[in-house]
């Protein structure tokens, strides 16, 4: 695989901040309503429960709490490319982690505001300056937040999916970030500028090797919507499938993304 592209997009800090913030927040007042039984409920993550899932939530900003307890690293030597990579090669572990805490917090309403409670003081104490040992690498808290954005919108979509009628909303501000940086890695995964990826309203981005394209219309185009394409990043969906339901469009020879997903699984 080749190395992620050290330059990244920049992101507002207050709204990441806050988003985050939301797109929990939205998690935590659905899990209010949860039963048992739909806790004990099947999700498509393999043998994970709806429960372990919840706790699963609980964790991304768990996270961060962990982490700034930590001494805090002499200096930056990741960046937010670095991170698909790096959580992909954790997932046997994290999953591990999830069922534990799910076994641990029965009540996962308690869990999740507990959690919430100690990252909000967190943050208030932390700048997001500060430097966190991640797994990829030390990351400003500031990056390593937009992060966060990702973990909370993939699995708010494994949650609806497993409870059909949920639908627990979208923050628009962290479904951004989570498209974008997913978009981002993509690029410099598949370094190029043959193919243009649209997914309208928040990212474009070029990729593949090839011709790059400069002015009128792309030769090659592929354009679908933020769920549809987080769903192909992260191995929700399959490339076929998509095209298959029109949920994708791919227009031009080099338009085809199958040999790059996903990006996370």
């Amino acid at each position: 695989m080749p190395p992620a592209r050290k330059r990244t997009r920049s992101y507002d800090p207050a709204k990441i901040r806050a988003a985050v913030l939301a797109q929990f927040g939205n998690v935590r007042v659905a899990a209010a309503g949860l039963t048992p039984d739909q806790l004990a409920l099947p999700t498509r993550l393999g043998d994970w429960t709806v429960g372990d899932l919840v706790a699963h939530v609980g964790m991304t900003l768990g996270a961060v709490s962990r982490l700034v307890a930590l001494p805090e690293p002499p200096r930056q030597d990741g960046t937010l490319l670095d991170w698909p990579s790096a959580i992909a090669a954790e997932a046997p572990d994290i999953a591990a982690y999830a069922r534990e805490l799910a076994e641990r917090h029965p009540d996962p309403v308690a869990h999740l505001a507990d959690t919430e409670e100690r990252f909000t003081a967190d943050l208030a104490a932390h700048p997001g300056t500060r430097l966190l040992p991640t797994s990829a690498g030390a990351l400003p808290l500031a990056d390593y937040l937009v992060t966060r954005t990702v973990e909370l919108v993939v699995h708010t979509d494994d949650l609806n999916a497993a409870l059909p009628g949920l639908d627990i909303p979208y923050d628009r501000q962290a479904l951004a970030a989570c498209t974008r940086l997913l978009a981002d890695t993509l690029a410099a995964r598949a370094p190029g500028g043959s193919t243009e990826v649209r997914v309208p309203p928040y990212a474009v981005v070029q990729c593949g090797a090839g011709p790059r394209h400069t002015r009128g219309t792309p030769p090659n185009v592929v354009e679908t919507d933020p769920l549809t394409w987080i769903r192909l990043a992260t191995g929700r969906l399959a490339w076929p499938d998509a095209l298959r339901e029109a949920e994708v469009s791919a227009s031009g020879e080099r338009a085809d993304l199958s040999a790059h997903l996903p990006l996370l699984a």
